[in-house]
């Protein structure tokens, strides 16, 4: 009973991720009075999992599992967020959601790895959950962009006091950023770019026998990711997936191509750069890849945000090597007289943590795309690898980890990787 309740308790965590947003929001909108608690169920359901967690390792007396290296540098690091709380003390509310901002998908990835070192027979269904939970967001996003009206979710209750239905590019309406059921556009461009990954590296180094419905199913999920991609207007998944795929292209066919096509890819590189430079001025290149509109001379620039955000985080760091405090950052400062958005994880996570936990975290990252990178043979270790180390370059320019969709599925990904690649006998598919 223990172990159907820990694993049921993941796997409803796991799959309804992608639904967070449009059900706390629609939730709240019928029930005003519950608002934290209904906003609050997976940091709920994450603690009834972690209460579980000491029982299912004695009784399978397999504590042992935390020696490993990662393990102690995730420990490390929540011990860190915990003694800095009495050091520069934001406020109950802000510090209490500053940990699970900081913590909440570090948290997953070791209920889920634990879990899947237990159970090993459940990996194939922690695969199917998080599949239909993509057909969600992505066919969502299709329709969104093709016969839904762009402020559609406005009916469940989005709205300035929530979460805007749809944005525009620099408050232009002639190019509209959907959403999906994520929290924002960016989000949703980061969420396509992991699946498109893996559906590269699937389709390059997985079965070579599918049935009928894989093919439709890659098919779908591969134009609803495509759809999702575009329609978020985000230069920084677009970035993203094209170092991920290129990753994946060169750790399974790399070797098959010649210097001579190499040279032909770099050349064609180069004169996708050129032509860019050369028509800064028209109106796509200007508004979608520059995000810039000479024609009007809008005042609202995100380049120049960006650019702010991360020289004013820079020097608040140098200046802290504690940091912040904990909740001085993102959505957790909004509880104090201080907000502050920071448009860079690195820079997020050492306002938060200060010098060391900025080590530390990267030193947790740096070790699970490395172990990852060795079980690369495998297409989904592969395919999981390069979405994160995309996503990892993406948390330059925005703090990615901050969004507990995209969190929440890539840690959790990464955690039934490396359970797989611990255990080979268990199919993914």
């Amino acid at each position: 009973m223990l172990k159907k309740v820990y694993i049921g308790l993941l796997l409803v965590i796991f799959g309804g991720i992608v639904l967070h947003a449009p059900l706390s929001v629609g939730f709240t909108a019928l029930f005003p009075d519950y608002e934290l608690l209904i906003k609050s169920w997976k940091e709920i359901l994450l603690g009834v999992a972690t209460l579980l967690l000491p029982i299912l390792l004695t009784i399978h007396k397999r504590w042992n599992i935390f020696k490993e290296p990662l393990f102690l540098l995730i420990a490390g690091f929540a011990l860190l967020n915990i003694v800095l709380i009495p050091i520069y003390f934001t406020g109950a509310e802000s510090t209490l959601a500053g940990i699970l901002v900081n913590l909440r998908y570090l948290l997953f990835f070791v209920l889920v790895y634990v879990a899947l070192a237990l159970y090993p027979q459940h990996i194939r269904l922690f695969i199917k959950v998080g599949i239909i939970g993509a057909f969600v967001v992505l066919v969502f996003a299709i329709l969104q962009l093709t016969i839904l009206p762009n402020d559609f979710l406005k009916y469940i209750g989005y709205g300035e006091s929530t979460i805007m239905p749809f944005l525009t590019v620099d408050q232009n309406d002639n190019f509209i950023r959907i959403n999906s059921t994520l929290r924002g556009p960016n989000p949703l461009g980061a969420y396509a770019m992991v699946v498109l990954t893996l559906l590269l590296a699937f389709w390059l180094k997985g079965p070579k026998v599918m049935t009928k419905a894989q093919q439709v199913g890659m098919a779908i999920l591969g134009v609803g990711s495509i759809v999702a991609l575009w329609a978020s207007y985000s230069r920084s998944a677009v970035l993203g997936v094209a170092i991920a795929a290129g990753l994946v292209l060169y750790s399974t066919v790399g070797k098959k191509i010649s210097k001579t096509v190499w040279v032909i890819l770099a050349a064609s590189a180069l004169l996708v750069g050129g032509s860019l430079f050369a028509f800064k001025d028209t109106t796509f290149v200007s508004n979608v890849i520059l995000h810039e509109d000479p024609s009007e001379g809008n005042d609202v620039n995100s380049n120049d945000g960006h650019a702010e955000s991360l020289v004013d985080g820079t020097r608040r760091v140098l200046a802290q090597p504690l940091g912040g405090g904990i909740g001085s950052t993102g959505s957790a400062s909004l509880f104090t007289d201080m907000p502050l958005v920071i448009e860079n994880q690195y820079l997020f996570i050492a306002h938060e943590t200060g010098w060391m936990g900025l080590v530390l975290f990267i030193a947790i990252t740096y070790l699970v795309l490395s172990i990852l990178w060795r079980q690369r043979k495998d297409w989904f270790a592969l395919g999981v690898f390069a979405s994160g180390l995309g996503l990892a370059l993406i948390g330059l320019i925005q703090p990615v980890w901050v969004d507990e969709t995209v969190a929440i599925v890539w840690w959790g990904l990464a955690a039934i990787a490396l359970a797989h690649s611990r255990n080979k006998t268990e199919r993914l598919l």
